[in-house]
């Protein structure tokens, strides 16, 4: 296995910048700004500002935590590391269903939008039906060994960000100042909720830093980096919200399933209508396919590390030579969520989810601090433990707009986990 030592140094400033900024732009951004403008009405844009904040702050905490521990698996790895097995398993376990509720909620978005087109899909067996093709077809096409190359990423990225910056670019003229004006200041709990919603477009940039051990200097492009990366997805953000908002008016929260297709139609015609449709199409299949390409790697790893108690998820397809039983599961789970759910629901399960996550690590950046943990160049978050400290402030906000019964589904799930660690524990040991 390759070592970090070994890789070449090579990802400069704007090529991490880039990578952060291709994780972080999915297809949320397609769906939510009506979401927000339904609970927020026009002042959603300081949703927006609080939102990406956090994700700024988490980052930070990643990169530093990342420095200090070598070895591969991100977020678990590091809790871990600070913690032990049992909260690392729990970290892992979050991960991975916070990523399959995540992709359960974008293909509702992706069957949503298919419907405009061909309203058939909106009826309930056939809706099942083409989540079913798209993960069942995703599972075997990555099953068989396809390979994602960077072109691919590239094309795609091109791909969805220059429609959004052409509709914001045009839809200046067609703006309505008025429909910008707050009637009323939003109410706290109406804050917590759009909040925590809206974090579902942010999250993920973490994964653009899993690069650490081919970026140039990492001690000053890291930061750098991520202010770049997080300034850029904010301002962009800030400027589909606001013209979506000023284009649309009250009219925006009704449109749903392609808030910014609505826009587009407004501001091209039919022809922009439905360039923002495919636009939109290809960049949550996009997202879709890249999931299930690399979360059951990650399912694989943690049988392999024997961190899940399942060893048959490490297995190798003797032909394809792919983890085709990590595939299938984490496909199988993604339909499953995807079939009961809707996007909203879905979204709200899979920010707390990650949130959990990325709550130990920002716990764990103090605990390797303690630990000194990594050389002296690793890198280090500066005041002190002001950032993870306020990053976990600011999570617990977040988590607190859970309903009463997400909180307590989520009390029972970590039961759950915790019983089945423990059980395992008790188990004999095999001899090898």
């Amino acid at each position: 296995m390759e070592k970090d030592t070994e890789l070449k140094r090579e990802i400069g400033l704007w090529g991490l910048s880039a990578n952060i900024v291709n994780i972080i732009v999915g297809a949320g951004i397609f769906v939510l700004p009506a979401i927000v403008a339904e609970i927020m009405g026009s002042s959603g844009v300081i949703v927006y500002l609080f939102c990406g904040f956090l994700i700024a702050l988490v980052m930070l905490c990643f990169a530093e935590a990342g420095s200090k521990v070598a070895r591969s698996g991100g977020g678990y790895a590091y809790v871990e590391t600070a913690f032990g097995p049992y909260p690392g398993f729990l970290a892992a376990v979050f991960m991975v269903i916070g990523s399959a509720l995540s992709d359960a909620a974008v293909a509702n978005a992706l069957v949503q939008l298919m419907g405009l087109a061909f309203p058939s899909f909106t009826h309930p067996l056939i809706r099942v039906l083409v989540l079913l093709l798209i993960f069942s077809g995703l599972a075997y096409l990555n099953v068989i060994g396809v390979k994602q190359g960077i072109g691919l990423v590239k094309i795609n990225t091109v791909a969805k960000l220059t429609p959004l910056v052409l509709l914001i670019f045009f839809s200046w003229k067609d703006v309505s100042f008025s429909n910008l004006y707050w009637e009323t200041a939003p109410t706290f709990e109406n804050f917590g909720a759009a909040s925590l919603i809206l974090f579902f477009a942010f999250q993920g940039g973490d994964a653009g830093l899993t690069v650490g051990g081919e970026i140039k200097n990492p001690q000053k492009t890291v930061p750098k980096a991520i202010f770049i990366g997080i300034t850029f997805v904010l301002f962009l953000y800030i400027l589909i919200q606001t013209v979506s908002q000023g284009v649309l008016g009250d009219e925006l929260p009704a449109n749903t399933e392609a808030p910014l297709a609505a826009v587009a139609n407004i501001v091209f015609g039919p022809i922009g209508y439905s360039l923002l449709l495919i636009t939109a199409g290809v960049s949550m299949f996009g997202m879709l396919s890249g999931e299930i390409l690399n979360m059951p790697r990650v399912v694989f790893g943690l049988a392999s590390d024997r961190i899940i108690p399942l060893d048959r998820l490490a297995a190798i397809h003797p032909k394809f030579k792919t983890p085709y039983l990590s595939i299938l599961l984490y496909a199988g789970i993604g339909f499953t969520l995807a079939a009961v759910g809707g996007f909203r629901q879905l979204a709200v399960i899979a920010s707390a989810s990650m949130l959990l996550v990325y709550f130990g690590v920002t716990l764990s950046v103090i605990k390797l601090r303690r630990m000194d943990k990594g050389s002296g160049e690793s890198f280090k978050i500066p005041f002190g433990y002001t950032v993870p400290i306020l990053a976990a402030g600011i999570i617990l906000f977040f988590l607190s707009n859970l309903t009463g019964y997400e909180k307590t589904g989520i009390l029972i799930f970590i039961a759950v986990l915790t019983t089945i660690y423990f059980l395992v524990k008790l188990l004999p040991k095999k001899s090898n």
